[in-house]
């Protein structure tokens, strides 16, 4: 893989007051992929390659507060609105009127609010690990949270500015990413403050056959520069993001859509959404569902674990349009 992935692009681009680092491979219809927490455009190596080699160019960004992309102090710069002004600026920079958007974890949401705002952009999307959940016009999410799920909840424990980087750089840069990356636990996780996080002795340090010790280690040398308080810093303005999307209450996600998920992922197992996305609900907020797949046997970090199949998938769904 490595002498492939030295035909990989990289370069920034500036948009909407920040300057972003895009890797990107090989042309024709556009694929802009979307990653998650805690992660980079890295995660979509063996996606890149692969849709390159089938006529697509494939564009994977460090989201704003990730890897060589600038990350703003202030959590408040990191609302739906500015990740997704980000991306429509880096498409008019590029040139790039319409896409294929593939998203996974926070790259999922941000997918979501992409076409929510800008269904104009968007060709079609592959979504993984995160469903869209409509915004309920009297609750916002983290005190929703934290009555769901309890103080120790780790979206409710990363709220604190500073308490879970100190966790995290108390634990070590590549061990938080083993922890993260190779978790197959698929209950919804909740650190104590005295465990913390990356804290417990216990874990086993082993990787899988999908994971290297060259990847661990891009990822812990690009958190180690850039540090996690930009990723972060998405779960700390999550009521902000509640509060500025309040025009977009009730409207549906109107662009066709594949919907991939493991049934080890921590979000499959959160109480009611396996319910809401095999009883109706999930179609009723996402009308152009057109293929739902649960994956036996995946856990989160679903495009990394199962590279070929993944890529398949949004090959075969994508090619259709």
């Amino acid at each position: 893989m490595g002498e492939k992935m030295d035909r990989i692009e990289h370069k920034i681009v500036s948009t909407n007051g920040i300057n972003m680092h895009v890797a990107s491979i090989g042309s024709g219809p556009v694929v802009l992929f979307l990653h998650g927490f805690p992660e980079l455009w890295y995660t979509w190596r063996h996606q890149l390659l692969y849709l390159s080699a089938m006529g697509y160019r494939a564009i994977a960004p460090d989201l704003r507060g990730y890897g060589d992309t600038d990350a703003p102090p202030s959590a408040s710069s990191y609302s739906a609105l500015h990740i997704v002004g980000d991306l429509v600026g880096l498409l008019d920079g590029l040139g790039i009127d319409r896409v294929f958007l593939v998203g996974h974890d926070w790259g999922a949401a941000i997918a979501w609010y992409f076409c929510l705002l800008r269904p104009d952009r968007v060709k079609a999307l592959v979504n993984m690990s995160v469903v869209f959940r409509p915004r309920n016009p009297t609750r916002k999410p983290i005190p929703t949270l934290r009555a769901l799920m309890g103080d120790n909840y780790y979206i409710c424990r990363f709220q604190q500015p500073g308490e879970a980087e100190e966790e995290f750089a108390r634990a070590g840069t590549a061990r938080i990413m083993k922890t993260f990356l190779c978790s197959r636990d698929p209950r919804p996780p909740s650190v104590p403050k005295e465990i913390g996080f990356g804290g417990s002795s216990k874990l086993n340090t082993a990787l899988p056959s999908w994971l290297s010790e060259e990847d661990v280690n891009y990822y812990a040398t690009k958190f180690d520069q850039k540090g996690f308080t930009g990723g972060l810093n998405y779960y700390r303005a999550m009521d902000l993001t509640w509060e500025l999307t309040a025009p977009w209450t009730g409207v549906q996600i109107k662009v066709p859509v594949k919907f991939i998920v493991g049934d080890l992922d921590i979000t499959y197992n959160t109480p009611g959404v396996r319910e809401y996305i095999h009883n109706g609900g999930f179609k009723r907020e996402v009308p152009f569902l057109q293929e739902l797949v649960v994956m036996e046997g995946v856990a989160h970090f679903i495009n990394q674990e199962r590279p070929e199949e993944i890529s398949a998938h949004i090959y075969d769904f994508i090619k259709k349009f």
